[in-house]
């Protein structure tokens, strides 16, 4: 290479070395722009979701606690407050309420501060059977071995609860968790083979969509819909501090 050439070179190396930086500026510019973009979407995304699964109307009528066929009622009936919530057993957003509320609701339940009724129903069929048939063994659970083995059952249920994709828990591995919960084993499987559990989830499924009911968890505190809160930790919390 003749020293005349050197100078030419030397500039050509410079202006591609600024090329790729500048490639890599544009890239890394890309970047930060498509993470914004997706952090944004994610958000949008999560709240569509979040307000789709609490969008149930203002407009709902259903019995206080202590007013329904198709339920489990703990605390006092003179209880200043009444908390209803519709739930399915598969919802996670109706798991997540239940893991944020549970033990804040039980102790205001047991200080005579409200009375709590969890409507179980059938509300993701098309996802599957398991919220049929989960909701199925806790009815029977219910009327034969009484409230307190079924708010056990309930608790376990959650503290169970599969994903919505599966793989879902059997009809004995149902049978198993009512059984640890106090249920006996004999009666239930006699209920849900005649096929009560069924009808009463069909039944209790038509109570909450003739109440207007369209969405789980559905949360209603002193007869209105509740639905104060972001996230269900936040509606769990802000529930909690009307009532208490």
């Amino acid at each position: 290479m003749s020293k005349k050439s050197r100078p030419v070179g030397r500039a050509e190396r410079a202006a591609a070395a600024m090329h790729e930086q500048q490639q890599q500026e544009r890239r890394r510019r890309n970047l930060m722009v498509g993470g914004v973009v997706l952090a944004l979407l994610v958000i949008i995304v999560g709240g569509y979701f979040l307000s789709r699964a609490l969008d149930t109307s203002k407009d709902v009528q259903a019995p206080a606690a202590g007013g329904s066929k198709y339920g489990l009622t703990i605390g006092p009936d003179d209880a200043p407050h009444d908390v209803v919530i519709y739930e399915d057993f598969l919802c996670p957003y109706c798991g997540q309420l239940e893991d944020a509320s549970r033990d804040d609701l039980a102790r205001l339940a047991a200080d005579g501060k409200v009375q709590v009724e969890y409507r179980p129903f059938n509300l993701l069929s098309t996802i599957g059977d398991y919220s049929e048939r989960s909701a199925a063994v806790f009815a029977v659970v219910l009327d034969k071995s009484g409230p307190d083995v079924a708010k056990k059952l309930h608790d376990l249920l959650y503290e169970n609860q599969p994903s919505e994709s599966g793989p879902f828990p059997s009809d004995d591995d149902l049978i198993k968790l009512a059984v640890e919960a106090g249920a006996d084993e004999a009666e239930l499987k006699k209920g849900l083979a005649a096929g009560d559990g069924k009808a009463w989830v069909g039944d209790a499924t038509q109570a909450a969509l003739d109440a207007g009911v369209r969405g789980t968890p559905t949360v209603l505190l002193d007869g209105k819909v509740f639905q104060d809160g972001r996230t269900m930790d936040d509606l769990a919390s802000n529930l909690v501090d009307k009532i208490g």
